[in-house]
């Protein structure tokens, strides 16, 4: 399965913050649309990172109370793994192990075409695997 199969399901929505948003503020965003993570785009819309629930809680380890009121762009992870609508969900589950992250951006030229999480992918390989075993019962059934 393809990562643009998620994404003809999912949708292309993804929600983003600025750089300068307090982490107060994307926590209140993050809790709203009960998400994980939230790309940081710029003025231009440039992609300049993304910022997970997980960097606030390394930001909580590091700066303590005040990390409510820090930027987002202080916190944000800046070294992006992204993929495309061709990559195999496989290879998408393989990148998040190898880097250890849960969201995936989804780039078609450069541009922004989606957000892939860890739930999307294991949904996907869950329903591939589920498809395969159908098949094959239906295939046992038949042949016997």
């Amino acid at each position: 399965m393809l990562i643009a199969a998620i994404l003809k399901h999912k949708g292309t929505e993804v929600v983003s913050v600025a750089p300068a948003d307090r982490v107060v503020d994307v926590v209140r965003i993050l809790d709203q649309r009960r998400i994980g993570a939230a790309l940081v785009r710029d003025a231009e819309g440039r992609i300049i990172g993304i910022i997970s629930e997980r960097d606030i809680i390394r930001g909580m380890a590091g700066h303590g109370q005040g990390t409510s009121q820090l930027p987002a762009e202080q916190l944000m992870t800046r070294d992006l793994v992204t993929v495309t609508p061709e990559t195999l969900v496989v290879e998408a589950l393989g990148l998040m192990t190898n880097h250890r992250v849960r969201h995936l951006p989804v780039l078609v030229d450069g541009q922004l075409a989606g957000l892939v999480s860890i739930g999307d992918l294991v949904k996907a390989r869950i329903e591939e695997a589920e498809y395969e075993t159908e098949t094959l019962k239906t295939y046992v059934a038949s042949a016997g």
